[in-house]
């Protein structure tokens, strides 16, 4: 069963696409955590981080160039963003198919909590 990802990658649900090109699809997250909060996923379903494979390193690279370039299309990069990528239950990640968010617009804070 295709992921939520999956569908929205294929045009089968909506979502404001900010980038596009064969490797991979960014779009804004429906539920933000902050100002600007992007879904930059690749094309190639990856469940997780722990699924990369050594040829998809320039993929996972093109997922970096993709963010750096949509912080700078935003209007964040000159203040600071965060790129987030989850893996499994805990670290929070809740679809199964690999993405980088990209947080920023405002000051984002620590990075975890203390204690956490």
């Amino acid at each position: 069963m295709p992921t939520l990802f999956e569908r929205i990658i294929a045009g089968e649900l909506p979502a404001t696409i900010l980038h596009q090109d064969e490797r991979v699809t960014a779009f804004r997250d429906i539920q933000p955590r902050a100002p600007v909060h992007i879904l930059i996923v690749p094309s190639k379903p990856i469940p997780t981080a722990n699924d990369i494979a050594d040829e998809d390193e320039a993929l996972i690279g093109h997922m970096f160039t993709v963010a750096r370039d949509l912080a700078r299309h935003e209007g964040i990069a000159e203040d600071g963003y965060r790129l987030i990528i989850n893996c499994n239950r805990h670290g929070g990640q809740e679809v199964y198919h690999l993405h980088v968010h990209l947080l920023g617009g405002a000051p984002l804070g620590p990075m975890l909590a203390p204690g956490s």
